[in-house]
């Protein structure tokens, strides 16, 4: 009946235990048994296993008796990570309330805030959590005044938990059955549900993940994609589950489940798409939700060039599977073909990287990540660059527009000053500082370009580890932005070049070829590393040869002699010099991440 059902998703910052939480809700509804229970049964990927972090949203659908009465719980488990920030809209849009966790000792973070706003904007009710009571550190009173302190968020009614001990689930279950409204729709209207996830089975073919908002959805039924207008039959529904996903027959008012079309690509169930019947479709599509748009940028070459297709075809499954990568080729003078691949951030990107090495075998090199600039020139065209080698000439340019996140800071405030200049060397601007206690939150305007290489680390480290972080784009500010080349014996390696700030171009440059001196072997012959603005040379550091002794088996005689030979072994270099190819490893493409180390 749909006013037993609850949608709910669980929200909180990396590390604060929302995995463990699921796992105990799972467990305490029975759902599996204790030979099948693991630790984080909904982190599905060996990466997230082995990183203890979540990447892909995951939803399980369990069944809890309370005083004879059968409930359905949708549980949804969302990432914590600010990269896959997209997930948590996504799961949140299809839920009616979300258990807000926080950690008993760490307190209110970053992302908790940022989650909490993402949670407003779809009207949930919040259920404030507390978890990690068991530890010796935890200060459950403290961290709810610091809630409505930071939110503004009413934590009258709470719950204390420990997901590692069990301690508190249960009345956390009564809890969301009491305070989570049922789902609201018309059972007899026509069929409207929201499609919030799809991806791709080897078996099963494309697969969505549906919340039926009214009406239902039957096995066997046809059903038209309102975005395509495309007419599909139910091959088979499912519910979730965290082992093996269950049969169902029909798939009601309020319920989650998985529709399977039997389709060969994702095109036809986009994200945020809405289902209908074909005969009688309903009248208006629900608001579906912003596509991920990629912010960060890098290229993707394989060492061994004759696995460009074997990369292009990784490429496409990972996409069935992770629909916010986008990727289109290209060729770079000293890698040969790629792909210029899309991510959603630093950590999306080393996840990438990583799966298509371990899933595909693939070696792979990747260039310096980028953002995507605004270049407005002289003609008046305006095109976006993603790549430092598409940029116009210097004469063609009128201005360069960079795009700006609106970064959330929260830290000891013992650590503010280390902050505060961090945050000025990175040409950010300080929009808000508030003090919760003895923390300190900031908001600072700041270039996306600053962020993406190394931010997070640097934070990390001038914090010891403290400070939390999130960001959201705000748009796109005018920029006084060059670009800046990497030439290695003469040639310029486009792969190394770099958008940066005009009056950090001078120090860039000298920091990053002092860096690919000691990267770059020695070979037969000097190697200039130079680093240029256009035609001038604005930093030059020479790699030496490698000396062989060819004097050696003079002893003694006559000195014209060995002046000769000394002669013929510097022409013979000048020659290689000339002629010869230098190898770049792939630590020198890394280098340019390190520049402000």
């Amino acid at each position: 009946m749909q006013k037993n059902i609850r949608n709910f998703s669980i929200i909180a910052h990396i590390d604060h235990g929302k995995s463990t939480l699921a796992d105990r809700i799972i467990q305490e509804c029975g759902a599996v048994s204790k030979r099948e229970l693991s630790a984080q049964m909904m982190d599905t990927m060996d990466i997230e296993r082995e990183r203890g972090i979540t990447i892909k949203a995951q939803s399980v659908r369990l069944d809890y008796i309370r005083n004879k009465e059968h409930y359905i719980l949708n549980l949804i488990d969302t990432p914590g990570h600010v990269d896959f920030s997209y997930e948590v809209s996504r799961s949140l849009s299809s839920s009616e309330g979300a258990l807000l966790v926080i950690d008993a000792a760490q307190g209110v973070q970053a992302q908790t805030i940022a989650n909490v706003y993402i949670a407003m904007d779809n009207n949930l009710e919040l259920l404030p959590v507390v978890n990690k009571i068991d530890l010796p550190s935890a200060q459950p009173e403290k961290v709810l005044e610091e809630v409505e302190e930071a939110i503004g968020l009413d934590c009258t009614e709470h719950n204390l938990v420990s997901a590692k001990t069990g301690e508190g689930i249960k009345e956390l279950l009564n809890s969301i059955i009491d305070r989570i409204p049922a789902p609201t729709g018309d059972e007899l209207a026509p069929t409207k549900a929201l499609i919030y996830d799809s991806w791709f089975d080897n078996y099963l073919g494309a697969l969505a993940l549906v919340r039926v908002y009214d009406g239902s959805i039957k096995k066997g039924q046809v059903i038209q994609i309102l975005g395509t207008k495309a007419s599909h039959q139910v091959l088979n529904l499912m519910y979730p589950h965290p082992i093996k996903p269950q049969n169902a027959k029909e798939l009601k008012t309020g319920e989650i489940g998985i529709v399977v079309l039997g389709l060969k690509t994702l095109d036809a169930l986009q994200v945020g798409d809405t289902m209908s019947d074909n005969k009688n479709p309903c009248k208006e599509a629900i608001a579906g939700f912003e596509p991920a748009k990629s912010f960060v940028f890098a290229g993707l070459y394989p060492i061994d060039t004759d696995k460009f297709e074997e990369l292009r075809e990784a490429l496409s499954k990972l996409q069935l599977n992770d629909s916010s990568i986008s990727f289109e080729p290209e060729s770079s003078t000293a890698l040969g073909s790629g792909f210029r691949v899309g991510f959603l951030g630093m950590l999306h990107m080393e996840v990438i990287k990583e799966r298509l090495e371990r899933e595909f075998n693939l070696d792979l090199i990747a260039t310096a990540p980028t953002v995507i600039y605004e270049v407005v020139q002289t003609n008046g065209d305006r095109i976006s660059i993603q790549n430092p080698s598409e940029l116009p000439p210097a004469n063609k340019i009128s201005r360069i527009l960079e795009p700006f996140v609106k970064a959330t800071i929260l830290s000891p405030d013992e650590f503010l000053g280390n902050i505060i200049k961090l945050l000025n060397d990175k040409r950010g601007r300080q929009v808000k500082m508030d003090y919760l206690g003895k923390r300190v939150l900031l908001e600072y305007d700041i270039p996306m370009n600053e962020i993406v290489m190394d931010f997070y680390d640097k934070l990390k480290s001038c914090t010891k580890g403290y400070a939390s972080f999130d960001y959201e784009p705000i748009g796109f500010e005018e920029g006084k932005l060059v670009k800046l080349d990497v030439k290695v014996a003469g040639e310029v390696v486009d792969a190394l070049s770099i958008i940066v700030a005009e009056d950090r171009a001078l120090s860039k440059g000298k920091e990053f070829v002092k860096k690919l001196k000691e990267l770059i072997p020695r070979q037969l012959f000097e190697v200039a590393v130079q680093a240029s603005i256009g035609t001038t040379i604005i930093a030059r550091e020479t790699v030496k040869s490698t000396g062989k002794n060819v004097t050696a088996k003079c002893y003694g005689g006559d000195i014209t002699r060995k002046r000769k030979l000394l002669e013929k072994q510097k022409a013979g270099k000048k020659r290689m010099k000339a002629i010869g190819k230098v190898s770049l490893p792939q630590e020198a493409f890394m280098a340019v991440l390190k520049l402000d180390n």
